[in-house]
């Protein structure tokens, strides 16, 4: 567990903003997630699908008890997918918790945030990285100049690019960037339409599962500092604390036991079917997750890494200027 430091007050985050969301509807929940029977809070939190610490919560009903504890309960909101979503859902009430990259989280919060983040996993050293077919000629990020590769905007695909080619001394404006959204990409990518693409092992782990893709630069070659986030909305975790503390803890003590064994966390509902990770690809996930990380309170060398991506964003135009980070992040423990 990392050594915690003070970090910004949530009083001092910025107010909640009222932008409209993408978010879907509550399973029999009460649409502003506040209480859905006398004295038990409602937390709105993407639906996990069929893998992950939270599938497995669900299922077992591990979570359900961890938050009836401190008198909660959950309500699956939507589906768990791209950050940018979720963070215009939390800005508008309509989602409570939602989990996404450092990279994507700092575009989020250039735009009016209304949420802070409460966890850090670091940054994952081999599941995320620029990705390549097999046979392609492009066996180092020099080989990707004058080619395309495909990244999400703002996101960890772009910030994935850009750092690449600035730890090899390569001007960004020499490698074309193809602004795609993640679930899109892999039919452009498979069809040739794009050299390469940046991306992360949600969406990697299903390509070099077939054997027909390889990274040509993983998070560890790539030097990456995208650690993965958990957020709260501003106004939740203000009236809700302890149940923030709840999660955290939750989250924390799952999250080292499915890095044990990451095989019980994959197929929790089914092992059949598009959700389902079977044959290469399930041993290329097991493997990715048995060398990630766990999720963690926010420490005082997470938010140094967490700046230096923000200043990296601001000095390649990501994002106008740079991000004030410190000011939105948690100290889970010091919660009250």
């Amino acid at each position: 567990m990392r050594p915690l430091t003070p970090i910004a007050a949530l009083t001092a985050l910025v107010a909640l903003s009222t932008v409209t969301a993408c978010g879907g509807a509550d399973d029999g929940g009460d649409p502003k997630g506040k209480k859905k029977g006398e004295g038990t809070v409602t937390v709105r939190i993407p639906d996990p699908g069929n893998a992950g610490v939270l599938a497995r919560g669900k299922k077992d009903g591990s979570l359900d008890k961890a938050l009836a504890a401190v008198g909660a309960e959950v309500a699956w909101t939507g589906s768990a997918g791209p950050f940018a979503p979720a963070a215009q859902a939390m800005n508008a009430d309509q989602l409570d918790i939602a989990t996404g990259s450092i990279t994507s989280g700092i575009t989020s919060l250039s735009q009016s945030p209304g949420f802070a983040f409460f966890t850090a996993t670091d940054p994952d050293p081999v599941g995320e990285g620029i990705l390549v077919r097999e046979g392609s000629d492009i066996t180092s990020v020099q080989d990707l100049v004058g080619r395309k590769v495909a990244v999400n905007k703002g996101g960890t695909g772009e910030y994935l690019l850009l750092k690449a080619l600035a730890k090899a001394g390569i001007p960004a404006d020499k490698v074309e960037r193809v602004y795609l959204r993640p679930d899109q990409t892999a039919a452009v990518f498979n069809a040739g339409q794009v050299d390469a693409w940046a991306v992360w092992s949600t969406y990697a782990v299903a390509e070099i599962g077939t054997g027909k893709a390889r990274f040509v630069a993983d998070g560890a070659a790539i030097g990456s500092d995208n650690y993965s986030l958990n957020a709260v909305r501003t106004g939740f975790a203000k009236e809700h604390p302890e149940i923030v503390k709840a999660l955290y803890a939750y989250l924390h003590e799952n999250s080292a036991k499915e890095k044990k064994d990451p095989a019980a966390y994959l197929n929790v509902f089914t092992d059949a079917g598009p959700t389902a990770v079977n044959g290469k690809a399930k041993d290329v996930q097991i493997a990715f997750t048995g060398k990630g990380g766990t999720v963690d309170p926010i420490g005082p060398e997470d938010i140094a890494r967490f700046e230096t991506v923000a200043r990296f964003y601001a000095d390649q135009k990501v994002t106008p200027g740079k991000v004030d980070i410190a000011a939105h992040l948690l100290d889970v423990e010091k919660l009250s």
